[in-house]
């Protein structure tokens, strides 16, 4: 759940920065963070659903905007 909140509150920044200022970071950022998400090893196994992966996008995302 730590990557995914973290992944909210980086895109947050991004949305907040204003490209004059870069966003090469940000980007680079999500990036990494993407690859962690995606590349857990509990999406390989059955308890690893799309049912399972958008709770946790929903609990990460509540987390980050609190």
């Amino acid at each position: 759940m730590e990557a995914q909140t973290a992944w909210y509150a980086t895109y947050q920044e991004l949305a907040d920065t204003s490209p004059a200022h870069g966003t090469a970071a940000h980007r680079r950022r999500l990036q990494e963070l993407s690859r962690r998400i995606a590349g857990h090893p509990y999406w390989q196994t059955a308890a690893g659903t799309p049912a399972a992966r958008m709770a946790l996008k929903e609990l990460a995302r509540a987390k980050a905007q609190s």
